[in-house]
């Protein structure tokens, strides 16, 4: 019965371990692009681990938290792939826009699998995109935190990048905090509406706090 029960929960592992990687690399509808606010992952999660991020030698203000291959709707993670994984430096040469060696490694396993691209166009790609998109320096000017509807945050990235409308944009925030930017683009990375389940704007107040 022991040896029984053994190979069911073997079985199940394993359909479990197929499950998760039965997205097939390449095959999404677009990307979303997410711009972390960096001052408040740190608040929210990095100076409890002592992230090396939240040092305020580096001085992060918009960091790239991801691109990520999204359907119309949902979107997929952890696809097969034939393409190897990225080495230590390619991860480590992400840093001066991701933050971590350790994020660009988590992005291209979860996300970067599922585009079909080697890790080194994943991450070219991604560099690209954050490149093309104009961050507001208006808010690495600020000296404290500040209180402001999200919507604030929007705007400023609209009237930054005319290419963007509205629906093209949404921002989040987490516990009271503002959170990130999320811009959608064509596999071209031209700037396109979101998807009903990426279009959720976080319409409240939020702390915004400065750069380190």
């Amino acid at each position: 019965m022991i040896r029984i029960a053994a190979c069911i929960m073997l079985f199940v592992l394993a359909i479990g371990h197929a499950g998760a990687g039965s997205r097939q690399a390449g095959q999404f509808d677009y990307y979303v692009l997410a711009l972390g606010w960096s001052p408040s992952w740190c608040a929210l999660e990095g100076d409890a681990r002592n992230a090396d991020q939240c040092d305020s030698r580096h001085d992060y203000g918009f960091t790239l938290h991801g691109l990520w291959p999204q359907y119309e709707t949902g979107w997929p993670s952890f696809c097969a792939t034939a393409e190897r994984p990225p080495s230590r430096q390619m991860t480590r040469e992400m840093t001066d826009i991701m933050g971590s060696g350790g994020l660009a490694w988590h992005q291209w396993d979860k996300h970067g699998r599922c585009s079909g691209l080697s890790a080194a166009e994943y991450y070219a790609l991604s560099r690209q995109a954050y490149g093309a998109i104009e961050r507001p320096q208006v808010f690495r000017k600020l000296l404290k935190p500040l209180e402001f509807p999200a919507t604030v945050v929007e705007e400023a990235f609209l009237k930054s990048n005319p290419a963007l409308s509205a629906d093209m944009i949404s921002v989040t925030c987490e516990r009271g905090w503002f959170k990130e930017v999320r811009i959608c683009l064509s596999k071209d990375l031209t700037p396109r509406a979101c998807g009903a389940d990426v279009a959720r704007d976080c319409r409240q107040r939020v702390i915004f706090p400065p750069v380190r």
